[in-house]
């Protein structure tokens, strides 16, 4: 856990919390918490030619505006992923980097979590790269060699006997949202000042700017 929304971690489940809950946790190793409901975002078919990784965090929104569960006007705000879990498949392309940063971007959806669901093969690829990064930090002197040595370990055990969580086949969500990545074929992108608010490139094309910034508060890894 930590104290800020973006809180997400590569090989966890993990929530953000406010400071006194992460301190508890922190100091107890345990962290009370009521289980939210969840909202499945599945994807389907192949990432079109020049769409990103960025797309998919827009098309998200834009999607839930299409089914009515997500409206970008303040007053009697509809939000289907507030609160909840945000569990998303049908990636199964992604690295676990990509995954990272998808998930990284759920806060801007007021999602509690999020999970994504990836193929074994690119988590064990993930770990075999941890491991030899670790090895590497312990013959050149970093940190604490027994931890990073009980850390590979542990990964290592994982390779040997790999699992990983899944939902039940009868699970149950709060609401569902499926994406055909062969409908977005073009930038998805969101207005100022309003993460819900995601419009296609073509909607705002020619429209009048009188400023530009150029940066990004999320790397773009593919």
């Amino acid at each position: 856990t930590g104290g800020d929304s973006h809180t997400r971690f590569p090989m966890g489940i993990s929530f953000p919390a406010g400071s006194g809950l992460v301190a508890f946790a922190a100091a107890t190793g345990v962290m009370p918490l009521d289980m939210p409901e969840s909202v499945l975002v599945r994807f389907k078919g192949k990432l079109q030619p020049g769409i990103t990784l960025r797309d998919l965090v827009h098309a998200i929104p834009y999607y839930a505006i299409k089914a009515g569960l997500l409206t970008v006007e303040k007053k009697g705000k509809i939000n289907a992923f507030s609160g909840r879990i945000l569990e998303i498949e049908g990636l199964d392309e992604l690295t676990v980097e990509q995954a990272f940063e998808l998930s990284d971007a759920s806060a801007e959806r007021s999602a509690a979590g999020c999970t994504i669901k990836l193929p074994e093969k690119a988590i064990a690829e993930y770990l075999r790269s941890n491991i030899t990064m670790l090895r590497w930090m312990i013959g050149e002197g970093y940190g604490d060699a027994r931890t990073l040595e009980r850390r590979a370990k542990a990964m290592e055990a994982w390779l040997a006997n790999p699992q990983l969580l899944e939902a039940d086949k009868d699970a149950e969500y709060a609401e569902i949202i499926e994406i055909d990545l062969a409908d977005v074929k073009e930038p998805v992108l969101c207005a100022p000042n309003d993460p819900d608010d995601a419009r296609l490139l073509s909607t705002v094309a020619g429209e009048k700017i009188d400023e530009v910034f150029i940066g990004s508060c999320m790397t773009n890894i593919g």
